[in-house]
This record gives structure tokens, sequence and C-alpha cells, in this order.
């Protein structure tokens, strides 16, 4: 059995070999769970969806999430991160390239529930993955390339969305979903199990009890639950209404792509930043500083009078909101022990999809019946509450955080 080092200076070459599977899994199941946003429309007109119709196809796959990454955290933890990583990369994919054959409603819904279960479970055992293979200091920083990857993906599904979907149709946009499937024999063929697992063999692994063992680990996980709700309503807030906002409240007339792209290049560029000072300066620092910014950035969205002026806001709002994202993992594989890690991982960010999610469907409320600036404060209000919940989980003091 092949044995991880984890305290290099510099990547070696099983490392490297961990980022390049992890960050391409990543960014391609980005790229597919995006495909949905791109098409949407398209499958609202062909099908005649009402708006709750075409609202429940996310839903249903915000709920496979949370059930995939319960279930597959859970043997992750029990029997081996790398056979499981691969299963979650196929199913994921498989369920993507299937919409190909969905011209009904049912066979969507079935289709997205099934990619929702593979794309759950993919992400906290990339991530912990990662955090087996690297020395804490340096997780952070590993841990945002992992995040910026699915910003990539995104920028691949929206130019894909473009060219394919005039062309050949919805339907055949999802057959690109399959491409995933090629990582799975690379990660199979050049990944082996960490030493850090191997010599916690002997444990109980995989317990989802193990999260609310006591009630300093049960408040823990619900904060970080609270968090990472927050982190996705801000996401889903930001990346689907503000460019609709912005256009019908400011009669602004911007290409919702190029805002988007600038935003996600900011977003980036954040995650850069923020895993950095994760690893040097710690968790309390990093998150206050991102969240307070991203509290008072988002008024900063009412400002712009023109499409340059947005672009740029978009893109400094971006940096803040969503620079966060990659530190969860890297936080949640720091404070869980390595027999509930991955278990950890998927349950409180896939928590966070399902019920972050719907944000979308409060904003849209909010927009009939307030305004715009109502819907500002809404958000700044979530990342305010996630800043009182993280200023309150113990283990996020730099003492005690070092020493996870």
């Amino acid at each position: 059995m092949k044995i991880v080092s984890t305290q290099s200076n510099h990547p070696d070459n099983y490392q490297a070999k961990v980022v390049a599977s992890t960050t391409a899994g990543f960014g391609l199941e980005n790229m597919d769970v995006m495909f949905l946003s791109f098409a949407l429309s398209s499958i609202i007109a062909e099908l005649h969806l009402s708006g709750t119709q075409a609202g429940l196809i996310s839903t249903i796959t915000n709920v496979g999430m949370l059930l995939g990454g319960i279930f597959f955290g859970i043997l992750a933890d029990k029997f081996g991160r790398i056979k499981t990583f691969t299963y979650t990369i196929f199913i994921f994919a498989i369920a993507t390239g299937a919409m190909f054959f969905a011209h009904d409603l049912t066979t969507i819904y079935i289709c997205r529930f099934l990619a929702g279960i593979g794309g759950g479970g993919e992400y906290g055992i990339g991530m912990t993955v990662l955090a087996e293979s690297f020395s804490k200091k340096k997780l952070g920083r590993v841990s945002s390339w992992v995040g910026m990857a699915g910003q990539v993906g995104a920028i691949f599904a929206a130019l894909l969305a473009t060219l394919v979907i005039p062309t050949l149709g919805w339907n055949a946009l999802f057959l690109f979903g399959v491409i995933p499937v090629i990582i799975t024999f690379f990660i199979r063929h050049h990944l082996r199990e960490s030493d850090t697992f191997i010599k916690s063999s002997k444990k109980k692994h995989g317990s989802v009890k193990e999260l609310f063992a006591t009630p300093k680990i049960s408040y823990q996980t619900v904060a970080l639950m609270v968090m990472a709700i927050v982190q996705i309503a801000g996401y889903f807030g930001l990346m689907n209404w503000l460019p609709t906002i912005m256009q019908k409240q400011l009669n602004l007339t911007v290409a919702s792509s190029t805002w988007m792209i600038a935003t996600i290049l900011g977003m980036c560029a954040g995650m850069l930043t923020f895993g950095w000072i994760l690893d040097n300066l710690g968790p309390r620092l990093a998150f206050g500083l991102f969240l307070t910014a991203s509290a008072i950035g988002v008024f900063v969205l009412t400002l712009p009078t023109n499409m340059i002026s947005l672009i740029i806001v978009g893109a400094i709002v971006g940096y803040f909101s969503n620079g966060m994202f990659a530190g969860y993992g890297a936080v949640v594989s720091r404070l869980y022990p390595t027999e509930v890690r991955a278990t950890a991982n998927n349950v409180i960010m896939n928590t966070g999809r399902c019920i972050g999610g719907f944000s979308s469907l409060a904003i849209g409320w909010i927009l009939d019946n307030y305004n715009i600036m109502a819907v500002m404060t809404f958000i700044s209000t979530l990342y305010i509450i996630s800043l009182i919940f993280m200023l309150t989980i113990s283990n996020l003091k730099a003492k005690n955080y070092q020493n996870a």
C-alpha cells in the first residue's frame, strides 16, 4: 500500500495527482450542475412548464445532493475515499448524460435526483482526500484551487450552452456531462488511501451521530450548517437573480453572461486570497473579514448606472461573497476526526445546498412584495447571521484551530 506524505513543503508527484483529480472532478461536476441553469428556459418553453414545475427541478437536485452526501460520506469513511469518490463521479456523470434522453418532466426529475445523489457525495470526499494528502498549513490554499475549479466549470458550461443549445437543442448539452467518467479511470489507477485513513481503520467510521456526540460538537455542526446555508443562499442569489434585478430595476441593458464571467473571475481571486488568510492568519479573521465585506458589499450593487460599473461591482462583490466557499472544506476537515471527516464535509455542505438553494424562491417573493433594497437587506442579514455563528464556534479560535 502506498503511503501518502503530508509533510512536504512542495507538492510531490502524488499530491499533484490528488490536486488534478479533485479539481477536475469538482470543476466538471459544477459544469454539469450549471447546465441546468442555462438550459432551464429552453426546457420550460419546450415542455410548457409552470414556474413551480421548473423550480422543483432544482429542488429535487438539491434533495438528492443531501441524501447522496450523507450516504456516500458514510461509505467513504467506512470503506475508503478513493473507490467511493469514483462512484460519485460516475453516478452524476451518467445521470447528467441521461438528460439527453429526457423528453418529459418525470424523466427529468429522476435524472436530476440521481445526478444530485452523485454530486452530493463528490464534494466532501474530494475535500477529505485533499485534507489527508497535504499538511494543515497548506490546506486552505489547496482547497481554494478546488473552489476555483468549480467556477471554471461554470464558465465552460456557459460557453458550451451558447454553442450547443441554439444548434443542437438543450438535450445535447447534457451529453457533455459524461466527460467526468474519464476521471474515474485516472483516480482508480493513480490514487491510494492515505496513511491517515489506514491508521484509523480500527476505529468506528462513518457515523452521523458522531457529528452530534456532545453539546459542543452538536453546536459546532449546526453552526457550520448555518454558515453553509448562508454561503449557498448568497451564491444563488448573486448568480441567479441579481443580473435580472439590475436590468429591470436600473434599466440597464447588460449581457448577463458578461456580468457572470466577471463575477466568477472575482470569486476566483477571492478564493485565492481567502485560502492564504485562512492558512496564515486563521479562520476567524478570514471568515470575519469576508462575511463583513459581503454584508456591506451587497448594497454596493444598487449603485451601478451602466454596464461597465455593474461588471466592476459584480467582480468585487463576487470576490468577497464566494471567496469563502473553498474554506469550508478546509475548516471541516480540520475540526472533525478522520473516521467521520467525509461524512462531516458532505452532511454540512449539502445541508447548505439543500436549504440555501431556496434563496432564489425567497428573493423572488421579496421582489414581488417589496423592492430591491429589501432584497439587499435580506442577503446582508444572512451574512451577519453567519458571522455571529462563526464567532461563537469555540474551535475556530486561533489556539484551538491550530491544535485541531
